[in-house]
C-alpha cells in the first residue's frame, strides 16, 4: 500500500473571536511556519495586567518542527509577543524593513540579542523548508505591510494580514493587486482574511484625505497644536510633519512609543523629516505657540500615555493652556470610548479646543470595508475560506459575505482559536483542537497571574480586606492576645468603631467556644474566624470583604 498523503494543517492560536494577539500555525508533515506573533491589551476585568500574549504550548511541544516566524507588519497585535515567545522558541524571523526595525527595538529592550532577523522586500519569494513563502505588498495604517502566500505541496495558503485598498497611498506604494490576481488565477487552496471592518459598507477612505483636514486645521489657527495618534501610524505622522513644514511650525514628539517609532522610521528613510524640523520638547519654550506642533501618544485615553497626563496636569513638560488646539487623529478602539471621552472632557475644561472624529475627518481606518473585501475575494477566488482578525460577529459576517459571493457554505470555516483545520487538495475539515488561550503578563511575571489571582484582585477591589490577628500560647493553645482587626478598603475604622468593636466581640466568642472544646488546630481557628466574621459583616453591611485570619504563636516561659 502507498503512503497516505500528508495533510496541511492550519491552526490559529490567537486573533479569532478577539482583536489582537494574532498568531497562526501552518503545518505540513514535520515542518511548521508561524504567521505573526502579537499581543493584546487587557480589558477592565484584568486588574493590574500589563499585556496579554497567546498560549504557545503547542509550539513549545513541536519546537523542532518550526522553521520560521513570518511577519505581516509591525503593529503590536502582530509582533508584540515576539520577545516572550522567542525566549522559549528561538527560530529565525522574517519581515520587511520597518517591521524588523520595530522588532529589533523590542528585542534590545528585552535583552535578546541572538535572534536571527531576515529582511525581505514586498514582492520577494523565499524558500523555507518545504514551503515557498511570497511577500505581497498591502496597504495598511503602517508602511511595509504585506500579505503572505505560502506555497505548500497541498496548495497555496494566502493570508491577507491587515489590509485596505488605498489608490493614493502616502508613500506611493499601492497594494499589489496584479500579484494577488495572478495568485488567484493559478489557484489558491485557502484564504485567511482581515474581518475587522466587514460590517462597514463601501470602501475605506484614503489616508491622503486626512492630510487635507490637517492643512485646514493648521491654516485656521495661530495657537499651539497637539495631535494625538497611534505611534505606529507612520503615514499619519508623515502628514502631520508635512503640514507643520508647510505652515512654518517646528515639531516636538512626546510619548515613549512615539519617540521610538519616529526614530526607527526616520533612520530607515521611511519617515521623511526636513532638516531641523523636529525639536526637543525642552526647546519649545523658546518658540511662539504659532510655531509649535506636538505629536503625542494617548489617542485611546490610556491613563499613563502622554496626552492623558497632559489632560490631568501630570505631564512634567507640557501644560495644556487656554486656546491650545488638540486633535484626536484616531477613533476609540471598542471598550476605550469612556476613557477617551474622559480625556476630551478634561481638555475642554482646561480651555483647549478639541477636534475629534465626529467633528472633522481627522482619521481613516487601516482596514478594508465590505466592498474592498469583495474585491479581494473575487481576485483570490480561493477554494476554502477562513475569516480571521475579528470578534466572532465579524468572523460570522465575513463568512456570510463569502457565501453571498458564491462560496459553498461547507467551504467556509468560522472557527475558534485552537481549532485544527486539515486540508488535502480536495477536502477540508476541522479535526480536533490544540491548547490555546491567553497568558497574562504582569510586570516581570509571565503567566504567574491566572484566574484565581484575578478573582482575588476583583474581590479586593470591590469589597476590601479585613485582617484578623490572633495570638495563641504554644504551651496550651489558649488565646493570649487579640483578636485585632485591621480593615483596608472596607470601612474607615475611625468612623466605624462600633462595628469593629462588635466584630471583635463576635470573633472572640467563637474562639472561646473552640477553646472550651480544646480545639487548637490553626486551620480550624482560621476557618471559624472567617465564617463567623463573614456572616456578621454581611448581616450588618450587606458586603463581603476578603477576610484574612493570621494566627501567631508565642512561647511562654
Amino acid at each position: 500500500m502507498g503512503r497516505k498523503p500528508a495533510k496541511l494543517k492550519i491552526i490559529p492560536l490567537g486573533g479569532l473571536d478577539e482583536i489582537g494577539k494574532n498568531i497562526t500555525v501552518i503545518e505540513y508533515r514535520d515542518e511548521i511556519i508561524v504567521i505573526d506573533c502579537g499581543l493584546s491589551f487587557p480589558d477592565e476585568e484584568m486588574l493590574g495586567i500589563d499585556i496579554v500574549i497567546p498560549d504557545v504550548t503547542y509550539l513549545e511541544k513541536n519546537v523542532d518542527k518550526i522553521k520560521a516566524i513570518v511577519l505581516t507588519h509591525g503593529h503590536e497585535d502582530h509582533i508584540g509577543a515576539l520577545p516572550y515567545v522567542l525566549r522559549k522558541i528561538n527560530v529565525p524571523v522574517y519581515g520587511t524593513n520597518l517591521t524588523l526595525g520595530l522588532v529589533e527595538n523590542k528585542l534590545k529592550e528585552h535583552k535578546l540579542p541572538n535572534v536571527v532577523l531576515n529582511k525581505v522586500k514586498a514582492g520577494q519569494e523565499i524558500n523555507i523548508g518545504l514551503f515557498k513563502v511570497e511577500f505581497i505588498r498591502m496597504n495598511h495604517s503602517i508602511p511595509d505591510a504585506c500579505g503572505i502566500a505560502i506555497h505548500t505541496p497541498v496548495g497555496v495558503v494566502f493570508h491577507t494580514g491587515d489590509f485596505k485598498i488605498d489608490y493614493t497611498p502616502i508613500d506611493g506604494n499601492m497594494i499589489d493587486l496584479h500579484k494577488i490576481a495572478e495568485l488567484g488565477k493559478k489557484g489558491v487552496l485557502v484564504m485567511l482574511a482581515d474581518s475587522t471592518n466587514v460590517e462597514r459598507p463601501g470602501s475605506t477612505m484614503s489616508e491622503k484625505s486626512v492630510g487635507a483636514t490637517f492643512e485646514n486645521i493648521f491654516r485656521a489657527t495661530d495657537k499651539r497644536i497637539i495631535v494625538a495618534t497611534f505611534a505606529s501610524n507612520v503615514h499619519r505622522v508623515q502628514q502631520i510633519i508635512d503640514a507643520a513644514h508647510k505652515f512654518g511650525r517646528k515639531v516636538a514628539v512626546s510619548g515613549r512609543s512615539m519617540i521610538n517609532v519616529v526614530k526607527v522610521s526616520s533612520q530607515l528613510g521611511i519617515l521623511v523629516v526636513p532638516e531641523g524640523l523636529i525639536v526637543d520638547i525642552d526647546d519649545m519654550k523658546e518658540l511662539d505657540d504659532s510655531q509649535v506642533v506636538i505629536i503625542t501618544t494617548g489617542s485611546q485615553g490610556e491613563p499613563m500615555a502622554a496626552l492623558s497626563r497632559m489632560a490631568s496636569a501630570e505631564h512634567r513638560k507640557i501644560v495644556i493652556k487656554q486656546g491650545d488646539v488638540v486633535v484626536f487623529s484616531s477613533t476609540p478602539i471598542p471598550g476605550n470610548e469612556k476613557t477617551v471621552s474622559r480625556v476630551i472632557n478634561q481638555l475642554f475644561k482646561k480651555g483647549a479646543e478639541v477636534i475629534y472624529k465626529t467633528l472633522a475627518d481627522v482619521h481613516v481606518s487601516g482596514h478594508a470595508c465590505r466592498e474592498e473585501l469583495k474585491l479581494m475575494h473575487r481576485l483570490v477566488n480561493p477554494k476554502y475560506f477562513i475569516p480571521a482578525h475579528g470578534e466572532y460577529r465579524h468572523l460570522k459576517s465575513h463568512g456570510k459575505l463569502a457565501e453571498e459571493l458564491g462560496m459553498p457554505k461547507e467551504n467556509t470555516f468560522v472557527i475558534q482559536n485552537g481549532d485544527v483545520v486539515e486540508f488535502t487538495k480536495d477536502t477540508a475539515r476541522v479535526n480536533g483542537t490544540v491548547p490555546s488561550g491567553r497568558i497574562l503578563v504582569d510586570g516581570l511575571g509571565v503567566g504567574d497571574v491566572g484566574n484565581i489571582v484575578l478573582r482575588d484582585r476583583k474581590h479586593l477591589g470591590e469589597d476590601g480586606l479585613m485582617v484578623v490577628v490572633i495570638t495563641i500560647s504554644s504551651k496550651n493553645g489558649k488565646i493570649v492576645a487579640g483578636p485585632d482587626i485591621i480593615s483596608r478598603g472596607f470601612v474607615y475604622v475611625r468612623e466605624s468603631e462600633d462595628l469593629m468593636v462588635e466584630a471583635r466581640r463576635v470573633v472572640r466568642e467563637a474562639l472561646k467556644v473552640c477553646e472550651n472544646q480544646n480545639i487548637t488546630e490553626w486551620s480550624v481557628l482560621k476557618n471559624t474566624t472567617k465564617d463567623v466574621l463573614r456572616s456578621f459583616l454581611y448581616e450588618k453591611t450587606k458586603r463581603r470583604p476578603m477576610i484574612l485570619p493570621v494566627v501567631m504563636e508565642v512561647h511562654e516561659k
